[in-house]
């Protein structure tokens, strides 16, 4: 069964701030439930399978509330993201978190142009949420898990005085670095975030 760090987006304070795993990822281990049918009914390991999966539908409807708290708080650079992302290449949302985002992009501005802008001059009438909605922190810090050895990953200095080293994480092995060092293993998988 899943563990609960492999299905936790990681939240704004202190840790990754940007999208991670899609939700279609995670539903997977909810699959076991069709398990439960061929157990007999008295079955203690039925007792404990039901609470393991309610465990993991807890896991999940927190992950998803979180991925939708990052939608909201980031949504015109997810979708600046989503547009400019190269054919073939995998969507970080689903389309159901896409059509959200979308949706919620169309709400704000409709929002603003009926309280606030269309009470300004004309040449004030505009919005650019792109520009006003603040970015995604990508330099903050996050703990991960290595799942597959790396060599010579480029660690950036803290301050001008130090030199850029560069570090191998071996597997199983846990850090403290920053995320735009890491968000390309983070995307392939080889660095798990807990």
């Amino acid at each position: 069964m899943a563990e609960g760090p492999e299905l936790r987006e990681r939240d704004s304070d202190g840790s990754s701030e940007e999208l991670v795993l899609t939700p279609a990822q995670l539903i997977r281990s909810l699959e076991q439930e069709s398990n439960l049918k061929r157990a007999k009914h008295g079955d203690l390991k039925v007792s404990i399978h039901r609470m393991e999966i309610e465990r993991i539908r807890y896991v999940l409807s927190s992950y998803l509330r979180c991925r939708l708290v990052k939608i909201e708080k980031f949504f015109p650079h997810i979708l600046e993201k989503e547009k400019s992302r190269v054919e073939g290449e995998p969507s970080i949302l689903s389309p159901e978190e896409f059509a959200f985002a979308k949706e919620y992009m169309a709400n704000t501005e409709t929002y603003l142009k009926n309280v606030a802008l269309k009470h300004m001059p004309p040449n004030l009438q505009k919005v650019d949420l792109l520009r006003l909605v603040p970015k995604p922190n990508l330099d903050s810090f996050v703990f991960l898990r290595v799942q597959e050895r790396q060599e010579n990953i480029l660690v950036e200095p803290e301050t001008d005085e130090q030199r850029e080293y560069v570090i191998d994480l071996e597997e199983g092995s846990q850090h403290l670095i920053r995320y735009k060092t890491i968000a390309p293993l983070v995307a392939s998988g080889a660095v798990q975030l807990i």
